[in-house]
């Protein structure tokens, strides 16, 4: 069904480079190549490297020994298509209004905006996505006709190619993309999605669940495809359908094929994981080998993938001068909308480790995150504690290689090269963490901000505390790591101090710099 699986065609893309500087032929030469492994709802209990004994991950275990294990890197925000913008425009997500996406939604990224992907190109690097998108396709102006070219989407934002899941797993429509194009695609079975009212023949799980590998919760229970029912209904396009299983094989080659490709020139890969996300479907050579079920197994198949194309790095001897980023988009999650056991066979694992919370929550689980970074040529193995984001990966790229940014772009991303690089430096002392309300973190103390949102029952109707009250909460970290004690009302000027720093820096279209430089100095 699935032809071509190997192939790869590369669409020249020429950067807008506004206010990048030109970068000279003797800096090219020693430019690193850079690949980001982000992977979905992967807490910071859940590799062996961070303490999990329930379940192995050798290769990744491997790049933690060999670079810098961080021990308070974060997301920008607790669930995934916010902290994906922030990584790739270096701007906080909510200064967009950037939640979760719908399988249909336009593309949220501003075409005059730049990503990383197009500073990265400004500086002479082929660029590619490989795996989940999540951040839209296509205008405002008219629905997504998913029979031809769809634009815009990645390759309009920087990247030289792309082989997606437009969305996720768990939402329609379940078929690959490659440079804007839907996978084996018939002409006479054309492609058609709703997320209104049911469309087409394909049975939906809400009307036979006997069909289905595993229950699942009202919203996760439209379309069947693979056995398993979807978020929206899906008509047509019965040839371009995915196989979930087949997932982590095909990601690897196309992975692999590029960077292939591109030995002979810098690349940026961003290899945006499917795993862990529901619905967890291993391939049957993973299948219990975990003491976690299925979410366990997912874990190890993220593991084998990442040795996969790290150990493609090293038979093309690329490795030693590759930056590798091991990341996720958000903390932790069982039960995500499908009954696959990952709540009853958790045993006494702790997939947000130590922390609070998990994906959807403002605790410090929800976007405290393992993170690893493997440099050879430059980066001596070590554990860092320092404060550091995902959104200043932009900022600290562009460092790296000499690129001057216009203050007006990534504006909440901050240049700590030395500190990623380096696990005795100091990394930021102010950040904001997105959830249904915003945190502040500065240095060790952690401020929540009251909230009535109503979006408090996703997280608790999943297990995971929200974080939300209708009163200022403020945690010593230092102490009280877990967030156990509110001292908002043993320490009140503190909780005001930061309410208002973090009311100015959020409202504010200041460079991060500068505002945090400012909330350093009225602490």
């Amino acid at each position: 069904m699935f032809k071509n699986l190997l192939g790869i065609s590369l669409i020249v893309f020429l950067a807008n480079c506004t206010g990048f500087k030109d970068v000279s032929n003797s800096v090219q030469a020693a430019k690193p190549n850079i690949v980001i492994f982000y992977v979905d709802d992967l807490g910071y209990g859940d590799l062996s490297a961070y303490g999990a004994k329930a379940v192995n991950t050798p290769n990744i275990d491997k790049l933690a020994q060999n670079g810098i294990r961080f021990t308070d890197a974060h997301s920008s925000a607790s669930t995934c298509t916010p902290s994906r913008y922030s990584l790739l425009t270096g701007e906080y997500a909510f200064r967009n209004d950037a939640k979760v996406l719908p399988g249909d939604a336009p593309l949220i990224i501003d075409m005059k905006k730049p990503t990383m992907a197009t500073m990265l190109s400004s500086a002479g690097y082929q660029t590619a996505v490989v795996g989940k998108w999540h951040l839209g396709l296509g205008d405002r102006q008219s629905d997504v006709n998913w029979n031809t070219h769809i634009k815009p989407g990645p390759n309009e934002v920087g990247f030289d190619y792309s082989f997606l899941l437009p969305a996720t797993g768990d939402r329609v429509p379940s078929v690959y993309m490659e440079d804007g194009r839907v996978v084996d695609l018939e002409p006479a079975d054309p492609l058609k999605v709703s997320y209104v009212k049911k469309i087409g023949q394909r049975p939906a799980g809400y009307e036979q669940p006997e069909l289905l590998r595993y229950d699942a919760d009202p919203q996760h229970s439209d379309t069947i495809i693979n056995g398993i029912s979807r978020i929206g209904f899906m008509q047509g396009g019965k040839s371009a359908e995915w196989v979930d299983e087949d997932f982590y094989q095909i990601f690897t080659n196309k992975a692999n094929a590029f960077i292939s490709a591109n030995s002979n020139k810098p690349f940026f890969l961003f290899f945006s994981f499917h795993d862990i996300h529901v619905p967890r479907l291993p391939a049957e050579q993973f299948l219990g080998k975990s003491d976690l079920g299925i979410r366990g197994d997912a874990i190890v198949q993220m593991d084998y993938i990442t040795g996969q194309v790290t150990k493609h790095l090293q038979k093309l001897d690329l490795l030693d001068n590759t930056i590798i980023v091991f990341t996720s988009d958000n903390g932790p999650v069982l039960n995500d909308g499908y009954m696959d056991e990952a709540v009853q066979k958790n045993g006494k694992h702790q997939p947000a480790g130590p922390f609070r919370g998990g994906k959807y929550s403002a605790y410090e689980g929800g976007t405290r995150v393992p993170t690893i970074l493997h440099y050879p040529k430059k980066v001596k193995p070590g554990i860092s504690d320092s404060l550091m984001s995902q959104v200043d990966f932009f900022s600290s790229f562009a460092a790296l290689l000499d690129i001057d940014l216009d203050p007006l772009h990534a504006i909440d991303s901050e240049n700590h090269i030395n500190a990623w690089l380096d696990a005795s430096k100091n990394g930021r002392t102010i950040l904001i963490e997105e959830a249904y309300t915003l945190s502040l973190r500065n240095e060790h103390w952690k401020y929540i901000a009251p909230s009535n949102n109503t979006g408090d029952w996703i997280a608790n109707s999943k297990g995971i505390e929200s974080g939300l009250m209708n009163k200022p909460q403020l945690y010593d970290l230092l102490n009280d790591p877990s967030e156990s004690k509110n001292l908002a009302s043993i320490y009140p000027a503190k909780a005001r101090t930061m309410q208002m720093q973090l009311e100015k820096i959020s409202s504010s279209s200041q460079s991060s710099a500068n505002l945090h430089a400012q909330a350093k100095d009225s602490k």
